[in-house]
C-alpha cells in the first residue's frame, strides 16, 4: 500500500530558505515540491475551477508517481450544503478529468462548516449521487454530532473515507469507513514526540490501505518541513 504525504499547498515564497532554495523561481516550486513529498492537497478548487492547461502543467511538473487531492468547491459544501449540487459536482468532476484519467488523483475532499451538523438522510442521499468509480471521496466533519456509528455506516456503504483530522479546537475519531485513509494535520505544533507517533500510526494505518496526509499550509514552512520529516522516517523500511 502506498503512503502520500504532503501539505495543504506549495506556492508559498514565505518558505524560503528553510524548504525552498533562496534563489528557486516561483514557477519552480511545484518541481522542488514533488522532489521532497509524493502529494499536494489543492485548495484552489474550493474557491474556482482549475483549467485544462493548468492541471497539465501540474502533472508535467511533477514525477508519474505524485498524487494530486483536491478540495471540494465552497457552492457545494459550504453554500449548497450538499443539497441540489449535481450540476455543480459534475462540474467539478468534469474539471478533473485530465488528472483522473493520468491516474494522479489522490482524494476529493469535502470539507464541512463548523455550524454544519449532522443530518444523514442528506448524506446518504448526496453519496447516493456522487460517488463514481475510481474516485476516492473523503469527508471532514467539523461538528461534532456527525461522529456517530449512523454516519460511519453511510460512508462505509458508500467507500467513502472519514477523513482524520486533528486541531488544536477538534479532534475527529478514527474510523476506517473506505479502502483507504486520510488524515489532515492541523495542531499549531508537532514536537518530536508527535512526530515519533505519526510514524508508527502512520505505518498501521497503510495496512488497510492506501494513506493521504496532509499537514497544514502556513506562511511558515513548519507543515512543509514536518511533511518531508515524516515521509523520509516512514519510508526507512
Amino acid at each position: 500500500m502506498t503512503i502520500h504525504i504532503g501539505t495543504s499547498g506549495w506556492a508559498y515564497p514565505s518558505w524560503k530558505p528553510e524548504f525552498y532554495p533562496p534563489k528557486l523561481a516561483a514557477k519552480k516550486f511545484l518541481e522542488y515540491y514533488a522532489a521532497q513529498l509524493n502529494s499536494v492537497e489543492v485548495n484552489y478548487t474550493f474557491r474556482q475551477l482549475p483549467s485544462e492547461k493548468m492541471l497539465s502543467g501540474w502533472m508535467a511538473a511533477t514525477g508519474p508517481g505524485f498524487t494530486f487531492s483536491f478540495k471540494a468547491p465552497q457552492r457545494i459544501t459550504h453554500f449548497a450544503r450538499l443539497k441540489n449540487c449535481r450540476e455543480a459536482l459534475e462540474q467539478f468532476y468534469l474539471a478533473l478529468a485530465p488528472v483522473i484519467e493520468a491516474k494522479r488523483l489522490g482524494i476529493v475532499l469535502f470539507q464541512l462548516p463548523p455550524n454544519f451538523k449532522a443530518n444523514a438522510e442528506l448524506l446518504e442521499e448526496f453519496l447516493s449521487g456522487a460517488q463514481r468509480a475510481p474516485l476516492r471521496l473523503a469527508f471532514e466533519f467539523r461538528h461534532e454530532s456527525w461522529f456517530r456509528d449512523e454516519i460511519f455506516d453511510i460512508l462505509k456503504r458508500h467507500q467513502a473515507a472519514l477523513s482524520g483530522a486533528e486541531s488544536d479546537e477538534l479532534e475527529s475519531p478514527d474510523v476506517l469507513t473506505a479502502s483507504f485513509r486520510c488524515y489532515r494535520l492541523r495542531k499549531s505544533d508537532y514536537s518530536a514526540a508527535d512526530l515519533d507517533r505519526l510514524v508508527t500510526e502512520t505505518k498501521a494505518r497503510a495496512r488497510d490501505g492506501d494513506v493521504f496526509l496532509y499537514f497544514k499550509h502556513e506562511e511558515a514552512p513548519t507543515g512543509a518541513l514536518n511533511a518531508v520529516r515524516l515521509l523520509r522516517r516512514v519510508e526507512e523500511d
